[in-house]
């Protein structure tokens, strides 16, 4: 087995075992619809086995980016269709990654009401907003009352993305975002039933999670998560421990895939006790996917070795469309151009050459 061996995800056949991750490009235009451009943009990558699609706001609240797509609107539905159709025809599958940023955001994307999280605590870092950039406020507990709001949130979003013709959704539990808040003990310091012990502190991302699963059914919703994440203030006391608890919830629910980022750093740099696939992979019976620095030949050796079951790539599928193309054949790769990762439009976007135009 290899990259380019094939693999079935719940009823779904892949036809290698590349994903594309999940990346913001700030595109999106008005009304958070997602931009005409995004169906090429999503069907210059369908070599990947999966297309797993930026994140896209399950509601206004959940907004914490400037131009970022929502599924909460019939428009945003509309817009998504252009891009499953265009997919789909290409020959591909597509998830749609669900979105709240929780406390990562600002007063100027909610009318000057403050974002919401598991508790009142200050944030470290800054956003760009419709009126330029801007430290994270301190945001506002959300009530126990409004809790059941998110998760039905979620659970509309979810329905929306099947309106809209995805093969199925991520939810997204990763980079100090909302579910990630509540599950970390360090951003969550509630007293009441969402907050204090792990169950409690991973009792959302789990409800949200069956929600999302009532939807679509358990095999065709992944959840992404990032323990060794630290940005936004993020911390936690045992995150081997608490990441290892929700995943063994995640799988109790049947969940089709577990999508883990590694640390960023090397892998021979990391000791292989501060690796958290392992533990993670003999816990979770569905599908895992790593993502986080690797390469063809790192991704090759880790589907050889049963480490995981899928690899995404995030920046090598942004600056190459035909990245599985280039790994069998060993080409050289497009350099990406940071300077349009989140603007540009056209550039840096859907003007990166593939092998047969250059």
């Amino acid at each position: 087995m290899d990259l380019f061996s094939d693999y079935k995800l719940s009823d779904l056949k892949l036809s290698n075992r590349m994903v594309m991750a999940p990346m913001t490009r700030c595109r999106a235009v008005e009304g958070n619809i997602p931009n005409p451009l995004a169906a090429t943009y999503y069907t210059q990558r369908s070599q990947a086995g999966l297309i797993i699609t930026e994140g896209s706001q399950i509601s206004p609240l959940g907004i914490g980016y400037i131009r970022t797509p929502g599924i909460y609107s019939n428009e945003q539905v509309a817009g998504w269709q252009k891009v499953t159709n265009a997919v789909h025809k290409a020959g591909s599958k597509i998830f749609l990654q669900l979105w709240h940023v929780g406390r990562v955001s600002n007063p100027d994307f909610h009318g000057g009401q403050l974002p919401v999280a598991p508790s009142s605590l200050p944030v470290e870092g800054s956003v760009h907003t419709p009126l330029g950039k801007k430290n994270i406020e301190v945001p506002r507990q959300l009530e126990i009352e409004e809790i059941p709001g998110i998760i039905s949130q979620y659970k509309r979003a979810a329905e929306n993305a099947k309106a809209a013709g995805f093969d199925g959704v991520e939810i997204h539990g990763a980079n100090g975002y909302l579910l990630d808040q509540f599950l970390r003990d360090g951003s969550n310091h509630r007293t009441d039933d969402y907050g204090g012990s792990l169950p409690n502190r991973a009792r959302l991302p789990i409800e949200v999670a069956e929600a999302v699963a009532s939807v679509w059914g358990a095999a065709k919703v992944g959840y992404r998560i990032s323990p060794h994440f630290q940005r936004y203030s993020m911390s936690d006391s045992n995150p081997l421990k608490t990441f290892s608890y929700l995943a063994k919830g995640l799988n109790h629910l049947g969940l089709g895939h577990l999508h883990l980022i590694e640390r960023v750093e090397e892998p021979m740099l990391v000791a292989p006790e501060e690796r958290f696939a392992p533990t993670i992979r003999q816990i979770f019976r569905g599908a895992l996917i790593l993502n986080g620095g690797y390469n063809a030949q790192k991704g090759n050796e880790a589907i050889r070795k049963e480490e995981a079951d899928l690899i995404s790539f995030g920046v090598p599928f942004l600056a190459n469309p035909d990245l599985p193309e280039r790994f069998k054949r060993k080409a050289p790769l497009n350099l990406p151009d940071p300077r349009t990762y989140y603007a540009g439009e056209e550039k840096g976007y859907i003007d990166y050459p593939m092998l047969s135009k250059m």
